[in-house]
């Protein structure tokens, strides 16, 4: 028997919407890229984009554990000489962008490449409960009841 590889036409995604409350930043990262990649799939092909497209509310109320919520440091460089710049997970999570922190989270693990820009497109980060994907009538997931680990109760 062949092995089964997926063609871009017989692609059907799905439209799922996890609420980011207390879960743990990481672990919601790894599930959310897996989601995108599609490798929750029986069909999953390598080289075709067959993930779902995922909305992550509440982002700006994610968990992190340990100290990583005031020594973790997202790098920059502005292309100067000694351009280097830094910022805590604490001054982006209480900034005007906190849903940055899972998209980066979710970014750094996708594989870099075209598809992997390609299947990144199809990630929507939310700092508030509210999204206006409603019309694609999202399927709910609840990835805190997955483990009890991935949820963090402070």
């Amino acid at each position: 028997m062949a092995t089964f590889s997926q063609k871009p036409t017989e692609v059907v995604k799905k439209w799922v919407i996890i609420d980011a409350e207390n879960l743990v930043l990481g672990r919601l990262a790894a599930f959310v890229a897996n989601r995108l990649r599609g490798k929750h799939k029986a069909t999953f092909t390598p080289h075709v984009d067959d993930g779902d497209n995922v909305i992550v509310i509440n982002a700006d109320k994610i968990a992190l554990t340990g100290k990583k919520y005031t020594d973790k440091k997202y790098y920059w460089h502005t292309g100067y000489i000694g351009g280097i710049k830094e910022r805590t997970a604490r001054q982006l999570l209480e900034g005007r962008f906190p849903e940055r922190v899972v998209e980066k989270a979710v970014e750094r693990m996708i594989p870099r490449g075209p598809l992997g820009r390609r299947q990144l497109k199809n990630l929507r980060v939310y700092a508030g409960s509210q999204h206006p994907h409603e019309a694609q009538q999202p399927e709910s997931l609840d990835v805190g009841a997955l483990n009890r680990k991935n949820k963090r109760i402070a």
